[in-house]
């Protein structure tokens, strides 16, 4: 009677999960096995997919060739996209975290009208990522832009050319990446106002600075957010595409060339997509793909063990 109740237990649990067991297995579980399969093959969906090893790995590192690929014996924008990718996650993660932390600290200070100046900065996280794109694209355009107005009254300031110029096309993703970073300073006040307050008394009686207060008390007690935005960041980061998508198309004008200017904005994410729905070289897309989800979870758990000395949860380090 006890293994047939247990059975039947069992049973009303699997049937509450069947829509999401049955969803994993076809939407998630199985167009990753079969990337992995198409990734050691030949597949440009006029064919059926032919298997070819290690070649398309080869040729992405520069070190074999593919039969039907016209690039010669290596990717020639491929350690481009990657260095792209790299530059936006060393830059654009410690700066988000950075203005997110400073920007939460001076919302938790009493003052009137506190909620309502925390309503406007999280208002833009709220926008969704093309509509703030096409938004910025506007507001940068060297020529019509407001911002260059602005800047061009300014004397002896020679306004950038922002999305068209490669040395500032990635500086202003940058600007746009600080804009929408409410969802963060949302994050980051919540961990701020868990803070005991007794830890800042007890210091503040010690005769602490502000800063000592801020090195001993609040930096150790919010690392789980930091942690959280590190991790966070760097996997946003490594997917990093809507807004590149957006402003290399304004770049390159009617010849809609991604990636433009001079390649400036082409990201991994975005040569990943050109590879798999532009040229239809579906199987070394998804070994990109591939190799996309291995450095994103090398970084994950690097992070996740490197975490054990420096993350603080109350009642020591984890």
């Amino acid at each position: 009677m006890r293994r047939r109740s247990a059975r039947r237990k069992y049973g009303i649990v699997l049937l509450m999960l069947s829509p999401w067991i049955i969803g994993f297995l076809a939407f998630t579980l199985g167009p990753m096995l079969l990337s992995l399969f198409w990734s050691f093959t030949h597949y440009d969906m006029s064919s059926s997919a032919t298997w070819i090893g290690l070649d398309n790995y080869k040729f992405m590192f520069g070190i074999g060739h593919i039969k039907g690929m016209a690039t010669g014996a290596h990717d020639p924008y491929y350690w481009t996209s990657v260095r792209n990718t790299l530059w936006i996650i060393a830059f654009g993660v410690p700066l988000r975290v950075l203005f997110a932390m400073v920007t939460a600290m001076l919302l938790t200070r009493p003052k009137r009208g506190v909620n309502t100046y925390r309503t406007l900065f999280f208002m833009p996280s709220m926008a969704p990522r093309v509509a703030a794109a096409l938004v910025f694209v506007f507001l940068l355009n060297p020529t019509t832009g407001p911002v260059n107005h602005l800047l061009n009254l300014i004397p002896g300031v020679h306004a950038p050319g922002w999305f068209y110029d490669p040395r500032w096309s990635k500086p202003a993703l940058l600007v746009l990446g600080l804009w929408g970073v409410g969802d963060a300073i949302v994050i980051y006040l919540a961990g701020l106002l868990n803070v005991p307050r007794e830890l800042y008394e007890a210091i503040s009686i010690e005769g602490a600075s502000a800063w000592q207060r801020f090195r001993n008390v609040t930096l150790p007690m919010i690392t789980p957010v930091i942690f959280f935005t590190l991790i966070m960041g760097i996997i946003d980061g490594f997917q990093y595409f809507d807004q590149a998508y957006i402003a290399g198309n304004a770049a390159s004008g009617q010849n809609a060339v991604l990636g433009r200017p001079q390649n400036s904005l082409l990201f991994y994410g975005l040569w990943l997509y050109q590879q798999a729905f532009r040229f239809f070289h579906l199987g070394y897309a998804s070994a990109m793909a591939w190799v996309l989800f291995i450095a994103t979870m090398t970084c994950t758990v690097v992070l996740l063990v490197t975490s054990k000395r420096w993350v603080h949860y109350g009642g020591g380090f984890q």
